[in-house]
């Protein structure tokens, strides 16, 4: 008899889950990956799961879409407590938090801690932000938090390690989970492009929500030299400015870097794109992206949805080496240029579109690592740790011959 080898797991049953972040259509990074678990781990488990989000001053208004079944006052501390209250008397058997220190009231979110004083079930905490270098307080509040939950994930390697070394948490409880990706075929760039119109351009881009801290001037700048030898390239800048930011100054970052693309004459090969792309938009216009581009200021972000998305589609990426950048594109499957450098930019980005052997085998390198971040992978993932914290709740059922 022919012994059978398990390539799948799957699982009768898994806890029924809350998830507490940021919500669509709120405009955020959060919102947006809190939306995207709940989608690929209800497709994946046949399960339905439930949203608490959280509202923001002046977010009272929103409307949510029916999965969202409580609302957390970002700044109203009752309103934790209350949150417990629902947490405790819900039918779920677990909470995942999505977590983003700005997302939470008092300094540096603490008040979040409230709510886990509360809590009579277990926790799972996403931390989206793990700085190298705490201060008094964040650690304060980092260590606090991860003491209350039963598990901390980290979308990064990089992640882990600061949060065992330099945050002092429990290596048990610490788990990996990469920050999920479209699972969309390898192909080429050429039948998404005639869907643009953009024909046979050579398309570098860049996408998310604009703010200064992006780099995105350098990027510009370096087009003046990219397209001296490479004069069919155009650079998409996709998204529109970041809500707080335009709450806070307008759209007076995005009109100065539309002043600069004219000042420098690159009106045929830089375009910004004032759009808040939806899932199909932004998975489009990766397919049709030759080069993708993160000229990020931060040296500690150690998570970029963006980035992860661009290594999962296959993309050839040239980013500044913030900790996530050097962490994804290790191994040649990216290349990275110097922080604020429009020079090394441009050298970086000719250097692959004068290759298109080397960027052919940095796409293929990039895709085979982006297999493990797919988002049913992902789900997949989440379900064996819900498991593993709700046991008595599931059947574990081997599959697959």
């Amino acid at each position: 008899m022919t012994p059978r080898t398990v390539d799948t797991l799957a699982l009768k049953a898994v806890p029924r889950v809350l998830l507490l972040g940021s919500y669509p259509p709120r405009e955020c990074g959060i919102a947006t990956f809190t939306h995207d678990v709940v989608t690929s781990f209800d497709r994946a488990f046949g399960s339905r799961s439930e949203v608490i989000a959280i509202d923001e001053p002046g977010g009272e208004m929103r409307r949510y879409p029916p999965e969202v079944v409580a609302r957390l006052r970002e700044d109203d501390r009752y309103s934790y407590r209350e949150i417990a209250t629902f947490v405790n008397n819900h039918p779920a058997q677990l909470l995942n938090i999505q977590h983003e220190y700005g997302l939470f009231g008092g300094e540096r979110g603490e008040w979040l801690c409230d709510l886990l004083d509360a809590v009579e079930k277990p926790v799972v905490i996403t931390m989206h932000t793990v700085l190298p270098e705490p201060d008094e307080t964040m650690l304060r509040v980092t260590r606090a938090l991860c003491e209350r939950a039963a598990k901390v994930v980290s979308l990064s390697g990089t992640g882990c390690d600061l949060l065992r070394n330099a945050y002092g948490i429990d290596p048990e409880k610490v788990a990996l989970i990469h920050h999920g990706v479209p699972d969309v075929p390898f192909q080429s760039a050429d039948a998404a492009k005639a869907s643009f119109g953009i024909g046979q351009r050579t398309v570098i881009s860049t996408f998310g929500l604009i703010n200064r801290g992006k780099g995105l001037e350098f990027a510009i700048e370096a087009m003046r030299d990219v397209v001296k030898r490479h004069p069919e390239a155009l650079y998409l800048i996709l998204g529109e400015t970041h809500p707080v930011v335009r709450r806070r100054e307008g759209e007076s970052y995005r009109e100065s870097l539309q002043e600069m693309v004219h000042g420098l004459g690159l009106q045929n090969n830089v375009q910004l794109i004032d759009k808040y792309l939806d899932f199909d938009e932004l998975v489009s216009y990766l397919q049709a992206t030759d080069v993708y581009l993160t000229p990020y200021l931060n040296p500690v972000q150690i998570v970029s949805g963006t980035l992860a998305y661009a290594v999962g589609c296959g993309k050839a990426v040239v980013s500044t080496p913030y900790l996530y950048a050097e962490e994804l594109l290790a191994h040649g499957r990216g290349f990275l240029c110097d922080f604020r450098d429009a020079t090394s930019i441009t050298r970086q980005l000719n250097m692959l579109l004068d290759d298109n052997s080397l960027r052919r085998a940095t796409e293929r390198r990039a895709y085979r690592f982006g297999r493990q971040m797919t988002w049913p992978h992902v789900a997949r993932r989440y379900g064996e740790l819900f498991i593993e914290l709700a046991p008595e709740q599931c059947v574990e059922l081997v599959t697959s011959a």
